[in-house]
């Protein structure tokens, strides 16, 4: 890696400052891979001509801003992220793919359950009715970035054991893929089970995402509850002025 870094001596923001604003800059223009390592901090401070400690709180400041992973015994690497416009109604491994990495999945249970009242009424369900009900964890690459629970009427998948990658590639062979889906999404704080299953710290803050599916006669099809891990994943959306 050939990076360029010139301090700027009227500039208000500390030295380290400068460093981190640079090497984001580089990050999101490509010129490291997901899952490249960042230099160590001895490298930059002798590549840049800086002291350790400007170079460490550089790091510091990338691994709070999402940016740099940092695995112990290892050393610092590019995190992946993914941005999910919300105007699209795309699964997790399209997302993925269209943006470079390896979606997977590491599944939890996959079996059947009497759907729950809430489950009901989302899913337009009488009481006693069954519901497939899929757990696992989404990774990019080798990241967890995301646990999801989908629920789905026994009547649109007769056998959860089925389903490999991709939920909706799969509903898309039996035609009950969703053709619109309602979104509901706000922050919550991560207890034990969950952060031990996003690998992140108890209490961080995560995204939970609520999503019904419907396929185009106005059917519900599909119940997600999605856990993603906020310092990885970005919703985007476009918004325009009328008038």
């Amino acid at each position: 890696m050939a990076l360029q870094f010139k301090p700027d001596p009227d500039a208000s923001s500390p030295l380290y400052i400068q460093l981190a604003q640079k090497l984001a800059q580089a990050i999101r223009d490509g010129e490291f891979q997901t899952d490249e390592a960042l230099p160590s901090e001895r490298v930059l401070s002798e590549m840049l001509d800086l002291s350790r400690v400007t170079a460490r709180k550089a790091i510091d400041r990338l691994v709070e801003q999402g940016l740099i992973v940092r695995k112990r015994g290892s050393g610092n690497y590019i995190a992946p992220r993914l941005e999910q416009p919300l105007s699209r109604l795309t699964s997790f491994s399209e997302e993925l793919r269209q943006r470079g990495f390896k979606p997977s999945s590491k599944w939890l249970t996959r079996g059947f359950a009497l759907a729950a009242p809430d489950e009901q009424l989302a899913l337009g369900l009488a009481t006693g009715e069954r519901v497939a009900r899929l757990e696992r964890l989404r990774l990019a690459d080798t990241v967890v970035m995301a646990y999801e629970v989908s629920i789905l009427p026994e009547a649109v998948l007769p056998d959860p054991t089925i389903v490999e990658a991709s939920l909706y590639q799969h509903l898309s062979g039996t035609g009950n893929a969703p053709a619109r889906a309602l979104q509901h999404i706000r922050a919550i704080n991560a207890e034990p089970k969950l952060a031990a299953l996003l690998e992140v710290p108890v209490g961080q803050a995560v995204l939970y995402i609520t999503r019904v599916g419907y396929r185009d006669g106005g059917q519900a099809v599909e119940l997600t509850h999605s856990y993603c891990r906020s310092d990885y994943y970005d919703f985007v959306a476009e918004m325009r002025r009328e008038g």
